[in-house]
């Protein structure tokens, strides 16, 4: 890990070095040194109208046979089942399903909904899959087996075993939209390169992605997807990526410098996207904090939008 650096000398280096960038519709998103707090978005309000969070067995995949796992789905108060919801996926769902620690879905999508920051939204959040028995609770402990060959390989795969298995079972109970720009993706780490690869492979049905500390390193050639954006023709995507100056630096790459090179290639090929670099390590609290202002960015404009 990085030795830490006194903030105010990183956020002006930053500045200078032009490593705090965005795209031509760019908005500002709030940055504090260090530790980042949660705002008001985060926290629970009683004024507004609260969501309901149910959760899930996937007892076996097709693209991933041998494997299993749980996931939650968030559904709004405002949710009536005759007009379509929007659709925002979570990798890792354990780590965003709840009202406390870093993220903090139901809390944050209730206010953000209730303001009308972002349309009526459900929230499918799955873990990664096992090949052991699957945990009596949901976490880290013991880890997911097959996580990174999920979440860091290069392909269509995850996006496959989400259009084909996960969203047609939500579909079952629920109405969800089919346009691809009120279709979200996020993820933290391994889960933040996951998010982005499932729009890139599928941009007819994700256009829209917020990745936290992505593993953009050479774990299984994620490293790659820099310069396959400045190759290919761009894509309509919206792209939002937050990393920290403290972030991973091991055998697979530097993670800092692995989102400075995609913010760079979004930037060169003309992307709609944002690039929010602090102070931070790989976790999730600069992530969590401006999560609000991070989903408020993702989902401007969307009232003109046909769900």
């Amino acid at each position: 890990m990085l030795a830490p650096t006194p903030p105010s000398f990183l956020l002006a280096l930053f500045v200078a070095a032009g490593l705090i960038v965005g795209g031509p519709t760019d908005e500002s998103i709030a940055q504090e040194p260090d530790k980042y707090e949660h705002g008001p978005d985060s926290q629970p309000n009683d004024a507004v109208p609260h969501g309901t969070v149910t959760q899930h067995v996937w007892p076996e995949s097709k693209v991933f046979p041998g494997t299993k796992r749980r996931y939650s789905i968030y559904v709004p108060a405002q949710y009536d089942g005759k007009t379509p919801a929007a659709l925002m996926v979570f990798q890792d769902g354990h780590t965003f399903e709840g009202t406390r620690g870093d993220y903090r879905v139901p809390v944050v999508f209730d206010n953000l909904i209730a303001k009308g920051d972002m349309p009526v939204t459900i929230a499918v959040m799955i873990d990664p899959g096992y090949t052991s028995e699957l945990p009596e609770k949901r976490g880290w402990r013991p880890r997911p087996e097959n996580r990174s060959v999920e979440y860091d390989t290069v392909s269509g795969d995850y996006a496959e075993f989400l259009l084909t298995e996960i969203l047609p079972a939500v579909e079952k109970d629920y109405r969800i939209t089919a346009n691809p720009d009120l279709r979200a993706i996020c993820g933290n780490s391994s889960g933040g390169i996951c998010a982005f690869g499932v729009a890139w492979h599928r941009p007819d049905q994700f256009r829209k992605v917020l990745s936290h500390i992505g593993s953009f390193v050479n774990i299984r050639g994620g490293h790659h997807y820099a310069a396959m954006i400045r190759k290919t023709d761009p894509k309509p995507l919206r792209v939002l990526l937050q990393d920290g100056a403290n972030d991973l630096d091991n055998q697979h790459g530097n993670w800092p410098l692995a989102n400075q090179q995609m913010a760079k290639s979004l930037e060169f090929a003309g992307y709609d996207y944002k690039f929010v670099f602090g102070t931070g390590a790989h976790d999730g609290n600069h992530g969590g904090a401006i999560f609000p202002d991070s989903l408020r960015w993702l989902w401007r404009g969307w009232k003109e939008l046909t769900p």
